[in-house]
């Protein structure tokens, strides 16, 4: 993206002149979230990996957002973007 400029080609008196735009790749999963079946009480790891270890990733369950708390601990290294729910509940699934 930082190659985006306007770039010139002189010979002699003449110029050509060509404006560059680097479009952003978009981010993509290169792993998905795997279904996971975990016993009652136990933690259970959930992980998921992208294209851009920059990216933002938000991690939401029944369309709302979740947060760092006793119950979840959300965590991002890399490409690779995990939640750990602690002692899973029926309702957690």
């Amino acid at each position: 993206k930082s190659d985006s400029d306007t770039y010139t080609c002189d010979i002699g008196d003449a110029q050509s002149r060509a404006k560059l735009v680097v479009q952003e790749k978009p981010c993509i999963f290169t792993k998905e979230l795997l279904d996971t079946e975990v016993t009652e009480g136990e933690d259970v790891i959930l992980h998921c990996e992208t294209s851009k270890s920059d990216s933002p990733v938000k991690w939401c369950k029944d369309g709302k957002s979740l947060r760092n708390s006793s119950k979840y601990n959300i965590s991002r290294l890399g490409f690779e973007a995990k939640l750990v729910i602690h002692r899973a509940e029926e309702g957690d699934s």
